[in-house]
């Protein structure tokens, strides 16, 4: 380990001391570039657990597509399933005699797992360019419920410095959106409206309260006009209902906590200790807004069950530049578009 005070910018301090290091023991170890409690950058030498030399089997070894394959077309049955018996209102003894019904609830499989699918894919490419180890993305398919738990990837070598940190984080959240919000568009604009009532609220698909989140109103508004006015609700078309999810899944992800997406973002922005500091203001936040909203109680409870603190990266010390910064900025911008309610001058404004 070495300590000391800086003569040079960090990056060419940390590319120095790697291309050292590299020369004299070639890939046996890591060099890690971090911070001390008391602010003063250091470096250190850790064992390369990858050092082997890649062969073919490893590299099919490590992203295993057998698996990553089978998990996508379960999924996509069991979600097609979920989307026939939970949305098309069809029973398992309607789908049992009839299989051809199952194509009712294709349409919302289709449009969550285009969603689902561009947002680890945007962690994964990015992943690649950095020529970081990573698996495939994997779906979790689930028999009940929204049909998946959504998908992953696992990352199997650490991150080279804060600003693969960040591009990694938000590729996901920006190419999940980019599918998401024409989808929902569609969606919302083929779906239709009920009177607004007790039973309202952001966790009912037939009786969906946009008013809770400002750019979801905006949305709704934008896609259906007229049909929705003061004191009415929306009735979700199904591909409308996977746009929802989307969008509630690029929310929770943009969550600057721990190891969420955008506790990645906020860390490669802030430097790590900041980042946490961040992760714990967020966590009481919403737990405060929860006390308000009583339906974002889950989101608040696994918030406060996760850990606030991010894996730091190889080189955690070089800052991002100012395009990243701005990035991140307005990914958080879109978060707290998500999730804060619209104001009542706007909601007054769409006469919602």
């Amino acid at each position: 380990m070495c300590r000391g005070k800086l003569r040079t910018n960090p990056d060419t301090a940390y590319r120095t001391v790697r291309e050292n290091i590299e020369a004299e023991f070639g890939d046996r170890f890591f060099v890690i570039f971090q911070e001390s409690l008391s602010g003063k950058p250091f470096f250190a030498l850790v064992p390369n657990p990858y050092a082997q030399p890649k062969t073919k089997t490893e590299t099919e070894s490590l992203t295993r597509p057998g698996l990553a394959l089978a998990l996508l077309l379960i999924t996509l049955f069991t979600t097609t399933m979920m989307g026939a018996t939970q949305i098309a209102g069809l029973s398992m003894e309607q789908v049992q005699e009839n299989p051809v019904l199952l194509l009712q609830g294709l349409s919302y499989a289709a449009a969550l797992m285009a969603i689902l699918s561009t947002h680890e894919l945007g962690h994964y490419l990015v992943a690649i360019l950095y020529k970081m180890r990573t698996t495939l993305p994997y779906f979790i398919p689930v028999p009940f419920f929204l049909g998946t738990f959504g998908a992953f990837i696992q990352m199997r070598s650490p991150v080279p410095n804060r600003k693969a940190l960040f591009d990694v984080a938000i590729a996901g959240p920006i190419a999940g959106l980019v599918v998401t919000l024409p989808l929902l568009w569609w969606g919302l604009a083929h779906s239709s409206t009920v009177q607004l009532s007790e039973v309202s609220g952001l966790l009912n698909i037939d009786s969906l309260n946009p008013r809770f989140s400002l750019l979801l109103s905006l949305l709704s508004k934008w896609a259906m006009g007229s049909k929705l006015t003061l004191g009415m609700a929306i009735d979700l078309h199904p591909v409308a209902v996977a746009g929802y999810i989307g969008l509630v899944v690029t929310a929770f992800n943009l969550m600057p906590v721990g190891q969420l997406d955008g506790g990645h973002i906020v860390h490669a922005m802030f430097g790590q200790r900041m980042g946490a500091a961040i992760g714990q203001i967020t966590r009481l936040l919403m737990l405060a807004l929860a006390l308000i909203e009583t339906d974002l109680l889950v989101w608040a409870i696994i918030l406060i069950l996760m850990p606030v603190a991010d894996e730091p990266a190889l080189n955690d010390v070089s800052e991002l530049d100012n395009w990243r910064d701005l990035s991140g900025f307005l990914a958080l911008v879109i978060l707290v578009s998500i999730v804060l309610p619209v104001p009542a001058t706007i909601a007054g404004l769409l006469k919602i």
